[in-house]
């Protein structure tokens, strides 16, 4: 029998309200406490708990550390119609992508495809938020992010480039929307830290040591390595260029340079919109969506799969199956919204253990 405690759970928008609640109290303003709370929980209810409501305590780190900033002058610069930089003015990740996400798909709308890029984040939370947000008005997302460099790069002794995310999220007529959502990396690093405390082995090829030795003991392991290797990395330095050299905020080079704020924590990000109607109509294009995914999973099923899945597809089954019955919360992780919350003066919602 497991000793393992029981995980707490918790309807979904009484979390989203002490998430809010919390970040308010952390220096956020209603509207944007609201907003970052609202990814946590879209990550949590899709069961992307390493980017869910566990991102609180270290957020309301953040803001107390002034490494974000909780009243950021927000500015959108912009020579055409169809291009835009945000600049967060090191706002919270969710409050500067999803105002970038907003002014891409309004842009696209009269230009056909849009652009948004933001310079000076900080944490940009899950990226397929952003791009599912897209998604939600009828066009395409495609979002890039470029971090701080905790990744091995092929051929680099330690250390190189960041285990940068690209998703895409694809809207359908039918069926749940398309949703590609992926690190550059083998592996993540909260992955790392899980192996760590379990003392699990890690699969050959994800990890690192510190000064880029391959290994599968946790223990020794301090840096995913990248996804396909040399594909990978290539791709992460691919991300940096098109997000924050694009922006004028490099952090790859100044990262590797001798200037001590090169290691200052932040992010960059690029968020693409396409709406369809620019290219043959939108009903045409979601019903050929519809169409390919069908496809898809009327493909004969390989011996040992459980069925033909396409991107996105289970997450949005469980976000449904949360959505109803309540997301499940770590002990550990509600131990530390339990504290932050006594700290705070904020009360906790009720729970089902």
């Amino acid at each position: 029998m497991s000793d393992t405690p029981p995980k707490v759970v918790v309807p979904a928008e009484d979390l989203r309200t002490l998430s809010a609640a919390l970040l308010e109290k952390g220096g956020l303003s209603a509207e944007y406490a609201r907003t970052t709370a609202d990814v946590f929980v879209w990550a949590a209810l899709r069961g992307v708990d390493s980017h869910g409501i566990a991102r609180v305590p270290a957020y309301l780190e953040l803001l107390a550390k002034g490494v974000a900033n909780a009243e950021p002058d927000i500015k959108v610069e912009s020579t055409t119609a169809a291009a835009a930089v945000l600049d967060a003015d090191r706002a919270p990740g969710p409050v500067a992508l999803s105002a970038a996400a907003d002014e891409a798909v309004r842009r696209a709308r009269e230009t056909g495809i849009a652009s948004v890029g933001v310079r000076r984040t900080v944490h940009t939370g899950a990226i397929g938020y952003y791009v599912s947000k897209i998604a939600e008005q009828g066009l395409i997302g495609i979002g890039f992010v470029a971090g701080m460099p905790n990744m091995g790069y092929t051929g680099v002794k330690g250390a190189a480039v960041a285990t940068s995310p690209l998703a895409i999220a694809v809207p359908a007529r039918d069926h749940a929307p398309l949703l590609l959502d992926m690190a550059t990396a083998t592996i993540a690093l909260g992955k790392i830290r899980q192996a760590k405390a379990s003392g699990t082995p890690l699969p050959e090829g994800a990890a690192a040591t510190e000064d880029g030795t391959p290994t599968t003991d946790p223990e020794k392991a301090t840096m995913p390595l990248p996804l396909g290797g040399a594909k990978g990395s290539g791709m992460s330095l691919a991300f940096e260029l098109l997000t924050s050299v694009l922006v004028g905020a490099p952090i790859f080079a100044s990262f590797h340079s001798d200037d001590p704020s090169g290691r200052k924590h932040r992010q960059n990000a690029l968020l693409i919109a396409v709406d369809p109607t620019a290219f043959g109509g939108t009903d045409a294009f979601t019903t050929n969506v519809d169409t390919t995914l069908s496809t898809l999973k009327a493909l004969p099923v390989a011996d040992g799969a459980d069925g033909v899945y396409y991107p996105g597809e289970r997450s949005a089954e469980v976000a449904a199956e949360r959505g109803e019955k309540g997301i499940p919360v770590s002990p550990k992780v509600w131990r530390d919204l339990t504290e932050q919350a006594e700290k705070l003066g904020v009360t906790l919602p009720r729970t089902a253990g």
